[in-house]
């Protein structure tokens, strides 16, 4: 197959789906600022770094930087076009749009009847402040548009979720509020590849955040069929075939959903699994 990922240069996991690729596949990387398109009268054609993107068997996308509004409309609506010509795109691009949008992906994981924490959207300082006392005093505050535990902050007094509300709203954002879920300290991190579901245990000791970029340890972990059922059933809310999905056992036992991500990462999980993941990405892309 002829398969280009679009990231940086500098990313691991490109490095890693090369040394998986081998022999095996042509895959080559590209940078989504060297897109570009040609709109004539016959085709339109989309480009980058001298290649035709039409004549990939597999666009796979490994990240999405932050942009303009220009630039990420442009961008999304590029990868349609290319999915629209014939080229699999993995994730679509309306799965990196559902994942990318925490608003969006809750109410699509609610949807699903999937469990997840309560969460107030909303666009005011005096909303916001109705929202915090909503959910008793207790709230995350995170970006709609964010990763890896980035701008995420957990605010338990009035006056700090005050400046809070205040900061976001002058700034133009959207104020996304979810209750603060007691738990013991883990989550659970399932990436689900086509069928196949991997997964590990995410513990942080001195964070309440159980990323792994933030410090948290990666534990191994036997996938019941239940988590598997909802991990599953959470990918295909947001349309992904490939997605990490994270669940949070509550301290009040309850089992909670709370993200889907369309570029999950494998670095930790392949580790402390001992699985080739970005063999197994191929073989599902292969398929």
């Amino acid at each position: 197959m002829r398969i280009a990922v679009l990231g940086s240069k500098k990313s691991w996991y490109v490095s890693d789906l090369r040394r998986a690729a081998a022999d095996r596949h042509t895959l080559f990387q590209v940078d989504y600022r060297e897109l570009h398109s040609h709109v004539v009268a016959d085709k339109v054609t989309l480009l980058a770094d001298g290649e035709d993107l039409s004549t990939l068997d597999t666009l796979l996308i490994r990240t999405m930087p932050p942009g303009s509004l220009e630039q990420v409309v442009f961008r999304m609506n590029a990868l349609a076009q290319l999915e629209a010509a014939g080229v699999r795109v993995v994730n679509s691009p309306r799965a990196i749009e559902i994942a990318v949008d925490k608003y969006l992906a809750t109410a699509k994981l609610q949807q699903a009847g999937l469990l997840v924490p309560t969460t107030i959207t909303c666009q005011t300082v005096e909303q916001g402040m109705e929202a915090f006392h909503t959910l008793n005093q207790d709230v995350v505050f995170k970006p709609v548009f964010g990763s890896e535990g980035r701008g995420i902050t957990r605010v338990t007094d009035e006056a700090i979720a005050l400046r809070t509300c205040k900061a976001l709203v002058q700034i133009g954002a959207v104020l996304y509020l979810q209750e603060f879920i007691p738990h013991e300290g883990y989550d659970i991190r399932l990436l689900v590849i086509g069928e196949r579901v991997f997964g590990m245990r995410r513990r942080h000791p001195h964070d309440w955040r159980t990323n792994i970029s933030r410090g948290a340890i990666a534990e191994i972990l036997e996938v019941t069929e239940t988590w598997k059922e909802m991990a599953c059933l959470a990918a295909e809310a947001v349309s992904s075939s490939i997605a990490g999905v994270d669940l949070l056992p509550g301290q009040d036992g309850k089992l909670y959903t709370l993200e889907v991500n369309a570029v999950p990462g494998w670095q930790a999980l392949a580790q402390v699994t001992g699985t080739d993941i970005a063999a197994c990405l191929l073989d599902f892309l292969q398929k």
